[in-house]
């Protein structure tokens, strides 16, 4: 073998071993477990809580106050391990009342190293959560949803918290899935898909030409968020049936008696109609003071049998 091309074999040798080694210190995502939560901004946050708190029957665990003694932020347990909060703030300008979409994290100083060596920009280093004492890292998804990783900590609140905080009027003890807007389907599977590891399994359309939503289940768990795809962004005030929850519960129709029972229902002063969605599974969809969707939802079809997933072309 001549000089050059003992050169180039060592070039290459060299090269092949520093890819290795770079493939092997390059660091990998940690599990995405769930959601951990989701935050709204409430424009008044006293009506808010009579209707989490009197007609879907949950309790606070935890919440911030002004130094005159108002409440700015309230947390109301789902079970140990979710919540929603709900902020006494007005939206950023164009913003609806979606505030944050988070999820929880095996590690989330793991996770900073990761999206830094895929290329994301990081804006904030991982931080404790003042409220919950969780360790948190926050970025933007392609539309601009803040989307929030939670590591929880042993002295924080979900440890404090464990098994108090849950009575037995909660409608529901699951966050099944989270709504949110989406406008470019590609770039947001790329991102939750390719970048996070969330797996699709369903695509549904309400009118069979058009795509509406896409399912994508965390890596590491079975909770799953809803991309809902439009042509047209609806304004701030009339996105609230978009940006949604959707809490699991076994029976829709005793859900209702239940909700009817109770004295807020006398008060809630909207229509009750349970229905059979697209992907054959009965729900109940039920509006906040400023018109949040909570969508209350069977994990199985009325009938048992799966629903195949549209194959219509999504929105321009």
């Amino acid at each position: 073998m001549n000089r050059s091309k003992r050169l180039a074999a060592i070039c290459t040798i060299v090269f092949t071993c520093a890819l290795t080694i770079q493939a092997q210190t390059a660091p990998t995502r940690p599990k995405i477990l769930g959601i951990s939560h989701v935050g709204f901004f409430v424009s008044d946050l006293p009506k808010a809580l009579d209707f989490w708190h009197g007609l879907l029957g949950y309790n606070e665990s935890a919440e911030d106050k002004n130094p005159d003694g108002s409440i700015t932020d309230a947390i109301l347990k789902i079970n140990d391990h979710q919540f929603v909060e709900l902020s006494n703030l007005q939206p950023p300008p164009g913003s609806g009342h979606l505030n944050r979409i988070a999820f929880t994290v095996s590690s989330a100083e793991q996770m900073h190293l990761y999206l830094i060596s895929r290329g994301i920009q990081v804006a904030t280093p991982v931080l404790k959560n003042v409220t919950t004492g969780d360790l948190t890292l926050t970025i933007k998804d392609p539309d601009g949803n803040l989307v929030e990783f939670d590591e929880p900590q042993p002295d924080g609140l979900e440890a404090r918290t464990t098994g108090k905080f849950l009575p037995a009027t909660r409608i529901s003890d699951s966050i099944y899935h989270l709504g949110f807007l989406v406008g470019n389907s590609e770039k947001s599977i790329k991102f939750y898909g390719d970048l996070l590891g969330f797996q699709e399994f369903w695509r549904g359309s309400s009118n069979g030409t058009q795509l509406s939503w896409i399912d994508m289940q965390v890596p590491d768990g079975k909770d799953y968020v809803e991309f809902m795809l439009y042509r047209d962004l609806p304004p701030p005030d009339k996105r609230g049936g978009q940006e949604h929850i959707s809490l699991l519960v076994p029976d829709v129709a005793k859900s209702i008696n239940v909700l009817e029972a109770r004295p807020a229902f006398q008060t809630y002063g909207k229509p009750v109609a349970p229905h059979t969605g697209v992907n054959g599974k009965r729900q109940l969809n039920l509006f906040d003071p400023d018109g949040t969707r909570v969508e209350l939802m069977e994990s199985e079809t009325a009938n048992g049998k799966p629903v195949p997933p549209s194959t219509a072309p999504p929105p321009n």
